[in-house]
């Protein structure tokens, strides 16, 4: 677990706004890639937290620049990496916190440049393309005395925090069997970089979702003892070996199984979670609805976000008794939140970037 030294005046220069409700400086972040990740997710995320201010957004794409400009007016939109850290460098542009969206490709190169300059860093997921690099990063923020952390925003998806609980309260009893699934009809692809990464960049279904079912997994039933995969390919029309439809299966150490499935060909979606358990089943079907509302506009301080309608929750029960049971309410600005309070305190991170490492870990045994 990555811990750093909390703020002191010698290493944050105070900020012309400070954070409302608060004594502290607002940490000064950067945003690298303005696709799905950045755009969607990290932008309105800390766009909506007092504690940060956003200072940068790296983009050279001319459509996401002139949204990032009517979105971000008091950000400044920076064309290259090399260019933002150019910018620090010569001190120009003050930061804490570098957020990294780009394929992962370019996360542990990123990364470490960043840490090496003295900043705190948020790589999304996928961590990096293998356990190997993310060992060396973990190594390096260490050395640098910063918080590395990485983005497993599912952690807070409003129906994980449901089961979560339900675990909790005992309510299913000793859990035998955990289904999970993130499954799309899109025939054609992703239509981004997903489509023709090779599993050498990261590339892959098994690792891009997977890093978020197999995550959720062992944060409610602990780690794994025994591993089996499948995974498929079905587009010729490109080089790349990438996965696009990929099954496991975790023993967990606890005695629980997990079987996870990851599909963007699925012309018939499955369940979300089917959870069965010594004294009763949740099964919950359909997404978690914070990423489609963020993508539409929705700000994360809206008194709706995060808040599931009753006729998509969950069903808990056994046969001849079951019953509705209200989703929890989805809550992704708590990631930044807790980075917030790690990073001016020194506590730990909201994601140990060692977990992630874990996953990549299963992820290759299982390809193996």
């Amino acid at each position: 677990m990555i811990r750093q030294p909390a703020l002191t005046g010698e290493d944050h220069k105070s900020h012309p706004q400070a954070a409302r409700g608060s004594d502290r400086p607002s940490l000064r972040a950067a945003i690298i890639g303005f696709g799905i990740s950045g755009r969607v997710f990290h932008a309105p995320l800390i766009q909506a937290d007092d504690s940060y201010v956003l200072e940068a957004i790296v983009t050279s794409d001319p459509g996401r620049v002139k949204v990032a400009r009517a979105s971000y007016p008091h950000a400044q939109i920076i064309a290259t990496p090399e260019q933002l850290f150019a910018k620090v460098d010569e001190g120009e542009l003050a930061l804490d916190v570098v957020v990294i969206g780009t394929p992962p490709l370019n996360h542990k190169q990123l990364a470490k440049a960043a840490l090496e300059r003295g900043l705190h860093v948020v790589v999304d997921k996928p961590f990096v393309p293998c356990s190997e690099d993310g060992e060396e990063l973990i190594a390096a923020a260490t050395d640098a005395g910063r918080c590395l952390t990485v983005f497993q925003n599912r952690r807070w998806d409003g129906d994980f925090l449901t089961l979560k609980q339900l675990i909790h309260d005992g309510k299913l009893g000793k859990v035998r069997t955990f289904e999970s699934r993130f499954e799309w009809w899109m025939p054609d692809g992703f239509r981004n970089w997903r489509d023709i990464a090779l599993l050498a960049e990261g590339g892959g279904i098994l690792h891009d979702l997977g890093a978020h079912l197999i995550d959720q997994a062992i944060q409610l039933f602990g780690p794994v003892a025994e591993i089996y995969g499948e995974t498929a390919r079905y587009d010729d029309a490109n080089k790349s070996d990438a996965d696009q439809d990929a099954f496991l299966s975790l023993l967990h150490r606890s005695g629980t199984g997990s079987r996870l499935w990851m599909n963007g060909h699925a012309a018939r979606l499955g369940p979300r979670f089917h959870v069965l358990g010594s004294q009763a089943a949740y099964t919950k079907w359909g997404l978690d609805g914070q990423e489609k509302a963020l993508g539409e506009g929705m700000v994360p301080t809206d008194l709706e976000y995060g808040i599931e309608p009753p006729e998509r929750w969950g069903k808990l029960g056994v046969p001849g008794s079951f019953r509705d049971e209200p989703t929890r309410r989805g809550d992704y600005p708590q990631f930044y939140a807790q980075l917030a309070h790690a990073v001016q305190t020194g506590s730990a991170p909201p994601v140990d970037p060692s977990d992630a490492v874990e996953v990549l870990r299963i992820i290759e045994r299982a390809r193996r």
